[in-house]
């Protein structure tokens, strides 16, 4: 769940910190938006026995609710788990792997570790500073009655305000000063934010999590995720190089060996391919080490880590070295051999066959009777062949020099070979002897200096164990100074709590003996009521008693009194969450006391285990929402239907106000509404002055709109200006205030613009809002068919004591209920308006006359009717009934058979008002004749 704002999306690159203090608390509450979010990388110990080993998880920090909740990867929807840090203590051992802490809460503990000390370190003193930020908020206000964790105010808009009001504890400055001398300075390298998110994830599997695992998997594979979550999990984006280390088959072409040689090579040629026979790195550039990567099964060749050469010296190495050289040399030479001694007796092939081709041909040309011309050629003939055969013996015999040259240098290189092979066996035996020599003396070092006294000069291996004792020293310093802080604070979370222990057990004490005053109260109440009254003479001491108990009811928790929350026994306080005034200020106690019982009954509701449900179902939703944004799905439908909890309101309808105005905001520039604003204070407007007209009318019994100085007066007005400077063709329309006004109390300016833009041109149908109302009118034409299908019997009723109902109706779905309900109904109303459109206000309509339809048919008086419809629907407390009976007892309900009947009557209405405009047309042009025929006569003449 990501409650958060646009700056935490760019989190600084090196956040870096040197004394966490804590400002103060209301200052606290006011940055909170603009703190970076602290999210990273951490090891997490996980598994039992001999899977028992650290993977990385992706961990985030919910400061909702003081959750620190850990996820496989960056893109998971679901955590696959949490750790509370509200009550938490931290620690660390020196000793320890570096980076390796450990968090114990509510019985468990989690080893967790990070990259390094300083990254660790980091994560630490912010934990410690979110604990402390959280335990001194802790307990101040109202809060929600299913999550304790939870501060009851929203983030955004005019109820947000409220939360300013509470008082709150001031953190002693002592105390803050204490803290800042135990911080030590630490530095998260960048390891730490939301960038670190664009690293490559680990591939890691938990069984114990394989479910949840397997559903995150399956949500990258969403259409509407992006690009980046669908990747496999077998992707990685490491840039490291691989290499083979295996020999290769010898069905590999790449590496068969050369048919044909030239006689001749480069030495360094020789010694290059024979550094890639025998090693399976390259000497030529040490620097880049390649990463070995086995394929196959063949036999490895042996590496520079475990070849004995490496622990022989470079004189041992050289011989080495050479000796393969001259090895490969070797091999060359008699390969040149075997190809010659090839070439030679293909030679004396083809003399062979040269020789037989010569006598053949002879034979034929040279009959018994040849002419004398003849036997003359013959003869240069034989001339030119043995001269061509002189030739081939001569290059035989070269050949065959060659080869006994070659004999001869082959020899001798044998022999240089075993010479070398003979030095190479006794250097080796000689390095063995002095490697024993070694062993001998540094053992004889060792007793001797253990029996020696100490040297007053420090050797090389005194002032390196001097060096690990200072950075030890460094390291039980740090820790020292954390635990001291860990303490500290710890001792005054204890206190916090055992101060709101006694505070909850006074609040205890009071709401019991309030309790008792109401029951003796009702007692003599039943008593006084019991009695007999013979006249109205006679009441004077029960009428006492009876108006006293009503004015002991009638008190409500004024925002004048100043004593502390905790002491204040008071169920009704004078405005509920939302700023509405729970209890009317006229002089009729009835009202007031009607007013009360609707304001308690309302809070019961509140605290009933449904609701409860509720807010559980939300809290464990928007955790899986924490590394991703809202998606429209049936899971959320649900949610949405049921109701959004006060607290995640503001982010909630944000959500659902740029979801159905993307495409429309984002083809206007990004100071749009600005613009807006400029303009209406530079230039005139026609509304303007009906907009001022109607801010203080919008909703007089809200504490935000009470007064001209109230907060949301000025957002109002700008809100609407705006608007209808966007929309010249509507301009301003009575209502549009009261919506502004509404999406006000949860939002911004901007984004209640924008709300007022998808209500207005996104779900409500064109001219709905325009000077003929043509949308609206339609609307009430559909209603009247749809209560004729769904509550045939009361519309029957209706209709046989000509009860116009449309004449209370048209305001609902001009205001969307604004005004009309209970605002604890009000509100939830709205909650599934802005998710699911226009649709919702049938529902809603059709089930407010249901969840009343026995008593209409009680009614046998037209007047009796239509006064009952003005005030029936504030009559309606139950929200979860009436929303049963709008989501279950309505089905189906098809938008599309909305649409075909809007379609239908829009052409009777539009038929009807082109009627109406030419009667008004004929009427202006007689009134217009009579008004010219007329003599006006003034009172004088007519008394003459």
């Amino acid at each position: 769940m990501q409650d958060e704002d646009d700056n935490s999306a760019h989190p600084p690159r090196n956040s870096r910190i040197f004394a966490t203090k804590s400002v103060d608390v209301l200052d606290c509450e006011s940055t909170k938006e603009q703190a970076p979010k602290l999210c990273g990388y951490l090891n997490k110990l996980v598994g039992k026995g001999p899977l028992k080993g650290f993977k990385t998880r992706w961990f985030v920090y919910d400061p909702r609710k003081c959750y620190l909740y850990y996820f496989k990867t960056p893109q998971d929807a679901l955590p696959l788990g949490y750790i509370e840090i509200a009550d938490a203590c931290f620690t660390y051992d020196v000793e320890a792997e570096e980076g390796q802490f450990e968090i114990r809460t509510a019985g468990k503990e989690f080893l967790l570790k990070a990259p390094n000390k300083q990254v660790m370190q980091y994560w630490l003193q912010q934990l410690q500073q979110k604990r402390w930020e959280f335990s001194n908020t802790r307990g101040c206000g109202n809060r929600d009655s299913w999550c304790s964790p939870s501060t009851l105010y929203p983030h955004t808009g005019l109820v947000a305000k409220d939360a300013d009001a509470v008082l709150l504890d001031q953190p002693n400055e002592s105390m803050e000063s204490v803290r800042s001398d135990f911080t030590v300075e630490a530095d998260a390298n960048g390891l730490v934010g939301l960038q670190t998110a664009r690293n490559s994830a680990t591939l890691n599997f938990s069984l114990k999590q394989w479910s949840t695992e397997l559903r995150n998997s399956m949500s990258h594979l969403r259409p509407s995720r992006g690009g980046e979550n669908r990747r496999s999990i077998f992707y990685t984006a490491s840039n490291e190089e691989w290499e083979m280390i295996d020999p290769p088959t010898k069905d590999t072409p790449e590496h068969k060996p050369p048919t044909e040689s030239p006689r001749r090579e480069n030495p360094s040629h020789f010694q290059r391919h024979s550094l890639g026979s025998a090693f399976t790195f390259d000497f030529r550039n040490p620097s880049r080490i390649r990463r070995p990567f086995h394929m196959g099964s063949g036999k490895s060749s042996r590496s520079a880590e475990t070849s004995p050469v490496e622990f022989n010296g470079s004189k041992a190495l050289e011989l080495q070295l050479r000796l393969q050289n001259q090895q490969e040399e070797l091999r060359r030479m008699q390969e040149e051999q075997t190809h010659l001694q090839e070439e030679l007796s293909s030679q004396k092939e083809l003399v062979r066959l040269l020789q037989q081709t010569l006598r053949s041909s002879q034979c034929e040309r040279w009959p018994s009777g040849s002419s004398v011309p003849g036997e003359v050629d013959a003869a240069a003939v034989l001339a030119e062949r043995d001269g061509q055969i002189q030739a081939l013996c001569g290059h035989m015999e070269r050949l065959a020099l060659e080869k006994e040259s070659l004999q001869q240098e082959l020899k001798g290189l044998k022999v240089k070979v075993g010479e070398i092979n003979d030095q190479l066996g006794m250097l080796m035996e000689t390095i063995q002897a002095k490697d024993e020599v070694i062993m001998k003396l540094s053992q004889e070092s060792q007793e001797g200096n253990a029996e020696l006294p100490e040297c007053s000069s420090p050797t090389a291996r005194e002032r390196q164990e001097l060096d690990n004792l200072r950075d030890s020293l460094h390291g039980y310093k740090s820790q020292n100074n954390f635990l001291n802080k860990e303490i500290l604070e710890l001792t005054v979370l204890r206190r916090n709590a055992e101060a709101r222990e006694k505070a909850l057990e006074v609040k205890y004490t009071a709401l019991e003996a309030k309790l008792c005053q109401v029951e003796s109260k009702y007692l003599v109440l039943l008593q006084e009521v019991k009695t007999p009254v013979c006249s109205l003479s006679e009441q004077g001491p029960a009428h006492e008693v009876i108006s006293r108990l009503l004015e002991d009811a009638l008190e409500v928790e004024s925002s004048d009194q100043q004593e502390h929350t905790v002491f204040k026994p008071h169920a009704v306080s004078e405005y509920d969450v939302y700023g509405f005034k729970t209890v009317p200020e006229e002089d009729d106690e009835e009202e007031k006391l009607v007013a009360k019982v609707r304001a308690l009954d309302l809070k019961s509701l509140s605290l009933t285990d449904q609701e409860v449900s509720v807010g559980v179902k939300w809290e464990n939703y928007l955790s899986g929402t924490m590394n991703r944004e809202l998606i429209r799905s049936p899971e959320l439908k649900s949610l949405m239907r049921s109701g959004v909890p006060h607290v995640h309101r503001s982010k909630v309808w944000s959500w659902c106000v740029n979801f159905h105005v993307k495409k429309i905001r984002e083809s206007q520039p990004a100071d749009y509404y600005e613009n807006l604003l400029c303009m209406a204070r530079d230039k005139p407007n026609p509304a303007s002055k009906q907009i001022e007209l109607d801010l203080l009318r919008t909703l007089p019994n809200n504490k935000h709109y009470a007064s001209p100085s109230a907060e949301g007066i000025q957002k109002l007005r700008n809100v609407l200006l705006a608007f209808s400077w966007r929309n010249p063709d509507i301009g301003y329309c009575q209502g549009l205030n009261r919506l502004a006004a509404i999406a006000l109390l949860y939002l911004e300016q901007e984004e209640a613009f924008w709300c007022l833009i998808a209500i207005v041109e996104v779900f409500m149908p064109r001219d709905y809002y325009t000077k003929t109302l043509l949308g609206s009118q339609v609307d009430q034409r559909v209603f009247k068919d749809l209560m004729n299908e769904k509550l045939p019997r009361l519309h029957a009723h209706f209709e046989q004591y000509k009860v116009d109902f449309s004449l209370i109706t048209f305001n609902w779905f001009l205001v969307v209920f604004v005004d009309n309900v209970v605002s604890d109904i009000l509100f939830k109303i709205w909650d599934s308006f802005l998710y699911e459109g226009p649709k919702i206000i049938f529902r809603f309509a059709l089930a407010l006359f249901k969840c009343k339809e026995e008593e209409f048919l009680k009614l046998q008086d037209a007047m009796a009717i239509f006064k009952y419809l003005r005030y029936f629907t504030r009559t309606i407390l139950d929200a979860r009934k009436l929303m049963n009976m709008a989501f279950v007892d309505m089905n189906p309900f098809p938008l599309r058979q909305i649409q075909n009947r809007r379609t239908f009557h829009l052409e009777k209405v539009r038929l009807e008002l082109t009627e109406l405009e030419a009667i008004r047309q004929t009427f202006l042009r007689e009134r217009e004749t009579t008004q010219d025929g007329r003599t006006l006569i003034s009172d004088d003449d007519e008394d003459n």
